[in-house]
C-alpha cells in the first residue's frame, strides 16, 4: 500500500441529505433505516460509540490504513469537508490507537460531524469533553508509530473500504446513533429515505395505539409487524 489521496467524486443530492438529518429527531434512527434496507448495511456490534449522546449522519470519507503498519490519519483532514463522516478501516486492530483527542479537534474545526474507527482511538477524555462523536471497536493508550518515525505512508483516503463487516464507497451515507452505525449506499439513498420516512411513520402510530390500549392482535392485522 502506499499514499494515495483522492477528492471525492460524487456527493449527495442536499435535499437527500437535510432528509437524513431530519430522520435523526425519530426515535432510534439506525433501526429505521436498518428496517428500510432489510438488515443490509449494519455495522457489527463490536464497534461502539464513545457516549450515548452520539447521533450524526454525513457522506463518508473513507480512510485505509494498512495492518500491522498504521500511522496517523491527519492526511485525510486535507480533503474533509464540513458534515463529513471520516470512516476508517484500521483492520480491526485494537492494540494501535490511530485516532486521539487532537484529531477530535481538528475535526470539530473542520465541521466533521463524526467518525467511525474499525479498530482503536485514545484520549477519550478528551474527545468526549469536546463533544465530537466517534464510533470504534477499542480504546487503547498505545499510539502508531508516526510520532516517532515520522511516517505518514502508507495510507488511502477515499478509496472503497471494508468498516465493520460493510463496504462503504466515498460519499456514501453514514448514519450513527448509540444503537449503531448504518451504511446507505449513494445511489439508493433516495429510496431508502422514502422507505425510512414510511417506517417512522408507522412506529409513531404503533405508539399512539399502544397508548390507545389496542393488543398485539390488532397491532400486527393493522401493520403487519412490531
Amino acid at each position: 500500500m502506499r499514499k494515495v489521496i483522492n477528492s471525492r467524486t460524487v456527493e449527495p443530492d442536499a435535499r437527500i441529505l437535510a432528509g437524513f438529518r431530519e430522520l435523526l429527531k425519530v426515535y432510534s434512527p439506525s433501526c429505521v433505516v436498518a428496517d428500510a434496507q432489510e438488515r443490509a448495511g449494519v455495522m457489527h456490534s463490536t464497534i461502539k460509540p464513545l457516549t450515548p449522546e452520539t447521533r450524526f449522519v454525513g457522506p463518508a470519507l473513507t480512510v485505509r490504513l494498512e495492518p500491522g503498519n498504521q500511522v496517523d490519519c491527519l492526511d485525510a483532514l486535507s480533503v474533509a469537508q464540513k458534515g463529513d463522516v471520516i470512516v476508517i478501516d484500521a483492520a480491526g486492530e485494537t492494540e494501535t490507537s490511530i485516532w486521539g483527542g487532537l484529531m477530535s479537534g481538528l475535526c470539530q474545526i473542520k465541521g466533521v460531524v463524526g467518525a467511525v474507527v474499525d479498530g482503536a482511538i485514545r484520549d477519550v477524555d478528551e474527545t468526549r469533553d469536546l463533544g465530537f462523536m466517534i464510533f470504534s471497536k477499542a480504546v487503547v493508550p498505545r499510539s502508531t508509530h508516526t510520532p516517532y518515525s515520522g511516517r505518514m505512508e502508507p495510507i488511502e483516503i477515499n478509496v472503497t473500504i471494508q468498516c465493520a463487516g460493510v463496504v462503504v464507497n466515498p460519499g456514501d451515507l453514514v448514519l450513527g446513533d448509540e444503537i449503531g452505525v448504518v451504511v446507505i449506499p449513494l445511489q439508493k439513498a433516495a429510496e431508502v429515505l422514502e422507505k425510512a420516512r414510511q417506517q417512522a411513520d408507522k412506529e409513531e402510530q404503533s405508539r399512539a395505539r399502544i397508548r390507545e390500549g389496542k393488543t398485539v392482535e390488532e397491532l400486527l392485522a393493522e401493520f403487519g409487524r412490531l
